[in-house]
């Protein structure tokens, strides 16, 4: 038996793995490496706003807290909590049984001074006579000096107790003023239309008025609102009274509300807080502490309340408009490479075979999120917005975007 018969199958296997092998390496040399992929996006036309954001709280255009002046028992109180009320409008009643009697006190002593000065004038025109009567006769050496002198001095003395008595009188119609004043003050009115949207005290319930003024209600405007907007540090120098604004609440959370920014309060509502009497010694720790506490500046904006639907206190999402544009060329604001000098951007456009050109453009609003394209492209065409890598999920509004890997 030929032994290299045997021995020809090994050889032709050898050989064709070595050509399969050398045929696979020739491929992966000669052939081109795939086109890169992706994460694309379509220049669209929508309506584009920057905003800042804030957290605010539902205030009572006008609130006043409507307290007593004259202390005592409360006799009735006169409205219901919700209630409409008029400016001038009874609320309650104190007792006013003291208030009465030093009413009454301060009329009797008045009149008694009238009496006394009634009396006094009468005795004047006594001591005139008197001292004229004296006058004549001592100029025809009927009388003496001396009773001349007594007379003179009855006189002044009269005249000086007038004084007195009208200064008395003065003095007494102001503690009667002041008396009327004091019983006015048990009955309670509203100093403002509003709701009354707290009652504090109750009917029989004893207030000092001595010591601080009691509050028996709280009236509020709410017709019209005040939100306070709480406004970063960071975002408040972008801000300006006048720009537009609006919000939503947590209960109508679609519903939203328009006005516009009135005003912005020159200080945080820290400095309300009293630190006179920080010692030097925890200061330096106040300082370390404050520089790691947010700082919150309030907006101020008003809003119509017909429907009643805003409440005090309640929370809302203010958005203030720092720009707009309507039916804007936009792009996400990951498709922007860098700022030029001349302030133009480079994007990278991808044509129909899915390879990438560099591009300028130039922009208007961008929110970080997505950027308003003036200048440069056009609606439909598709940029890059960044590199897909395996096993990349996209977003919604990007695709994976380029030719299928060659086999």
């Amino acid at each position: 038996m030929n032994i290299s018969l045997l021995r020809k199958p090994k050889y032709l296997v050898s050989a064709i793995l070595t050509v399969a092998i050398a045929g696979s390496l020739a491929y992966k040399f000669l052939t081109p490496p795939p086109a890169p992929s992706y994460l694309s996006a379509i220049a669209g036309v929508a309506d584009i706003e920057d905003t800042v954001l804030a957290s605010g709280t539902v205030k009572a255009y006008k609130q006043v807290s409507v307290g007593a002046q004259a202390s005592g028992q409360i006799k009735s109180l006169k409205v219901a909590l919700g209630e409409q009320v008029k400016k001038g409008q009874l609320v309650a009643e104190i007792d006013s049984l003291t208030q009465a009697n030093s009413l009454r006190t301060a009329e009797y002593s008045l009149q008694n001074l009238q009496a006394q000065l009634r009396s006094k004038e009468a005795t004047l025109k006594q001591a005139q006579l008197a001292y004229e009567r004296q006058k004549t006769m001592l100029a025809g050496d009927a009388s003496s000096r001396e009773s001349f002198e007594s007379a003179e001095a009855t006189l002044n003395t009269t005249k000086a107790d007038i004084l007195a008595l009208q200064a008395q009188i003065n003095e007494g119609r102001i503690s009667v003023d002041t008396a009327r004043v004091n019983l006015g003050y048990t009955r309670i009115s509203s100093p403002i239309d509003g709701q009354v949207v707290a009652i504090v005290a109750q009917e029989g319930q004893t207030v000092n008025a001595n010591q601080s003024t009691p509050t028996i209600i709280k009236v509020a405007r709410m017709d019209t609102v005040t939100v306070k907007a709480q406004i970063s540090e960071a975002d408040v120098v972008r801000v300006k009274p006048g720009q537009q604004v609006y919000f939503t609440i947590l209960g109508a959370p679609d519903q939203r509300y328009s006005t516009t920014l009135r005003a912005i309060e020159p200080a945080p509502d820290s400095i309300l807080q009293d630190d006179t009497s920080t010692t030097s010694t925890s200061s330096s720790s106040t300082s370390s502490s404050s520089s790691s506490t947010a700082i919150y500046y309030n907006g101020l904006l008003d809003v119509p309340n017909a429907d009643g639907k805003l409440r005090i206190s309640m929370t809302t999402q203010v958005n203030i408009v720092l720009s707009s544009a309507k039916g804007a060329l936009v792009v996400p604001s990951t498709a922007l490479g860098d700022k030029a000098a001349d302030g133009s951007y480079t994007v990278r456009v991808l044509d129909e075979q899915g390879r990438a050109h560099a591009r300028k453009v130039r922009i208007g609003i961008n929110t970080n999120a997505q950027v308003q394209i003036t200048e440069g492209l056009k609606a439909g065409e598709r940029v890059v917005t960044g590199m897909a890598t395996p096993g990349t999920t996209t977003a919604s509004s990007s695709e994976h975007h380029g030719p299928p890997p060659m086999m």
